[in-house]
């Protein structure tokens, strides 16, 4: 029974990634390299605070479909609390940043992340973010890419009409 059992799972996973194969990375044989050294920086979405520089990998956080892009946050960024519509998996590149759960921005009970550090958030969970240095995050998720401020007076869009 277990040896069914496990050839079941077996076959849903290769199903999985079969499917996986073809939707989201493309046709088959398709892969994509970026290397540090060609990753073009440019501004940030308008939807983080000023003075983060942004890369895209993979994908466009704009449309449907999977998705991978990095920012780079200078010393002492916020992003005030706030959620997102789909999940998202993030990882600390470089630097550290400091992740607090909630409604309120709580420098001091925000969790220490150091480069290499991982979490990965469910929609609509609240959350904020400093960066104790210049630090870099990458964001992987399912497009289109959304924030929702919790208090609209940190909503960076707001301020610049």
């Amino acid at each position: 029974m277990q040896r069914r059992h496990l050839l079941y799972v077996a076959a849903i996973v290769v199903v999985g990634l079969a499917a996986l194969s073809g939707s989201a990375l493309g046709q088959a044989g398709e892969h994509k390299l970026i290397t540090p050294q060609e990753m073009q920086w440019g501004s940030a979405p308008p939807s983080v605070p000023p003075g983060a520089q942004a890369t895209v990998l993979y994908g466009d956080p704009a449309k449907d479909g999977l998705f991978a892009f990095r920012l780079k946050l200078p010393s002492g960024y916020h992003i005030a609390p706030h959620t997102h519509p789909k999940p998202e998996v993030v990882t600390v590149i470089s630097g550290t940043v400091r992740l607090g759960m909630g409604e309120a921005a709580d420098r001091g009970k925000a969790q220490v992340l150091p480069a290499g550090s991982f979490f990965a958030l469910s929609p609509g969970l609240a959350h904020y973010l400093f960066a104790d240095e210049e630090s870099v995050v990458q964001i992987n998720s399912t497009g289109p890419w959304g924030i929702s401020y919790l208090n609209p007076k940190d909503d960076p869009r707001a301020k610049t009409q």
